[in-house]
């Protein structure tokens, strides 16, 4: 399982909490890459409980909450991800 900052912000707006089943009925739904849907079946089938958000599936997510600057602060743009 391939996850990077990018492709784990295709899961933001996933209607969480979310089964495995579900999310990936979303991701093919809407568009997601196909690393994306591949990683979601990689999780466990055994386990039917809902993932809460995305840390439950990826615990090193960066969230856009994460991100300490100003807003004249010409660094890394969340937004562009």
């Amino acid at each position: 399982m391939i996850w990077t900052v990018e492709l784990a912000a295709t899961l933001e707006e996933a209607p969480w909490p979310a089964t495995r089943e579900e999310l990936i009925e979303w991701a093919e739904r809407n568009g997601c890459p196909q690393q994306v849907i591949d990683n979601l079946y990689e999780l466990d089938e055994e386990d039917d409980s809902p993932y809460e958000n995305i840390e439950e599936i990826w615990p090193d997510y960066i969230m856009k909450e994460d991100f300490f600057h100003g807003e004249d602060d010409d660094g890394f743009d969340y937004d562009d991800v």
